[in-house]
């Protein structure tokens, strides 16, 4: 078979595909889908989102990559001609174009390469919920990327990405490059509070490291007093524990929330109050033996003028704050092996 004729043959697209958790009838999801009736809804709601799923391959000789897919955006076909359709195109060290179409139901996008080997990342729009369906290469042959240590992170709206103009703005998007690792994005834009069932769900998902960095919705969303964060930290480290008990874990406390350092919520507690709680509670494991479990404290990681909304990073705050991640799990050496 010639390098052309390559080009109509549509490959498979799962071994391509990287940050996937769980798959429910063949499209990736964010939590377990025979777990899903103990989570609340709105966790459930965003788990069906591909957020940070993406394509990584290597090519020979291939002048561009072909993307078949599927969007699934709710509603009626007519609705998807208001949403922006991108795709962008990466290596390690940045941007290398972004193609953008019209939406379709069903569409095939052209993704023209630099030349060379990569590896490369591509990038689906994930507010459409594509379903890849296939890619091919151009002129040559593309292949899998070769496996990355699978990092496993789990966080609220701001690990999710919010108010990042791409997907590959988001923090963990940054900090993953840098590391050159497979990262897993289970942000749940809401939520993210400490679910007991969220932490089980984790436990039994294959992970070479784990990161969380919940608790700025314990402020507000579903009030909790420090005590009740605390208990609920030590809880939620206990079940992840039973299923990675040597997994090398960072936690990351809540970021600057300057309307809630300092403001009571309904329970009494500020930020400051919950975040010195989660804290304590890592400390305290750490203390009683826990040498694979280390603690960034977020307070100081961001200023005001990296939070787009006075909450949500912007693109500058997730670079801030992925590079800190990353900086975090190297003095704790958990980049080793």
């Amino acid at each position: 078979m010639n390098a052309e004729s390559t080009a109509t043959h549509w490959l498979d697209p799962g071994p391509f595909l990287r940050g996937v958790a769980w798959l429910d009838k063949g499209r990736p999801v964010r939590a377990d889908p025979a777990d899903s009736m103990r989570l609340p809804w709105d966790t459930g709601e965003r788990a069906t989102l591909p957020i940070g799923v993406r394509l990584e391959f290597t090519a020979q000789a291939a002048h561009a990559v072909e993307i078949r897919y599927r969007a699934t955006v709710p509603g009626p076909t007519d609705a998807l001609r208001d949403l922006a359709h991108g795709f962008a195109l990466w290596d390690r060290h940045g941007v290398i174009r972004e193609v953008w179409t019209e939406p379709a139901v069903e569409a095939v996008v052209r993704i023209e390469l630099p030349g060379g080997p990569g590896p490369f990342i591509l990038y689906p729009p994930e507010g459409q919920s594509p379903l890849i369906l296939g890619l091919r290469g151009i002129g040559g042959s593309v292949a899998p990327a070769p496996p990355a240590r699978r990092w496993v992170v789990h966080g609220d709206s701001i690990t999710e990405g919010w108010w990042s103009t791409r997907p590959a703005h988001g923090w963990p998007a940054v900090a993953g490059r840098a590391l050159g690792w497979d990262t897993v994005n289970l942000g749940y834009a809401g939520a993210a509070r400490g679910e007991l069932a969220t932490a089980e769900q984790l436990a039994g998902l294959p992970a070479d490291v784990l990161t969380l960095a919940f608790g700025t919705n314990c402020w507000s969303r579903v009030p909790f007093s420090a005590p009740l964060l605390y208990e609920t930290t030590r809880a939620f480290l206990d079940l992840v524990r039973q299923g990675h008990p040597r997994t090398p874990l960072l936690l990351v406390s809540p970021v600057l929330r300057p309307d809630a350092e300092r403001t009571p919520n309904r329970l009494g507690a500020t930020l400051g109050a919950l975040r010195d709680a989660m804290e304590r509670a890592t400390r305290d494991r750490i203390t009683a033996g826990d040498d694979h479990l280390a603690l960034l404290p977020g307070r100081d990681l961001l200023g005001p003028e990296h939070l787009a909304d006075g909450l949500h990073p912007d693109d500058t705050g997730h670079q801030v704050l992925g590079l800190a991640v990353v900086t975090a799990l190297r003095r704790a050496g958990f980049d080793a092996g």
